[in-house]
């Protein structure tokens, strides 16, 4: 059984930072594109930034400049290096793993506010 579990939310005031980290069991990340999502209240859920296995890295124009995503094979694990938190990435952080099936996690809440 495939499961994603993203850790590393919390509360942030603008300007600060976060790491979001996703942790693969079941299933190598090895060889598949990884990627971010986000849902904020009452909107649907968009693309943040993505991760090929050759480690080509497209992000969302909201974020690009600000967020780092990053994958440890090894660890069977992913990342998102959060910086410059504005009020408007508040979201549900969601992890995807592609591959025949794309697997989700159940996401890590942010919450940027002063």
């Amino acid at each position: 059984q495939v499961q994603l579990v993203e850790s590393g939310g919390g509360l942030v005031q603008p300007g600060g930072s976060l790491r979001l980290s996703c942790v693969v069991s079941g299933s190598s990340i090895s060889g598949a594109t990884m990627q971010w999502y986000r849902q904020a209240p009452g909107e649907q859920r968009e693309w943040v930034a993505g991760i090929s296995s050759d480690g080509v890295t497209p992000y969302a124009d909201s974020v690009k400049g600000r967020f780092i995503i990053s994958r440890d094979n090894a660890k069977n694990t992913m990342y998102l290096q959060m910086n410059n938190l504005k009020p408007e990435d508040t979201a549900l952080y969601y992890c995807k793993l592609n591959k025949r099936v794309n697997y989700w996690g159940q996401g890590t809440e942010v919450t940027v506010s002063s």
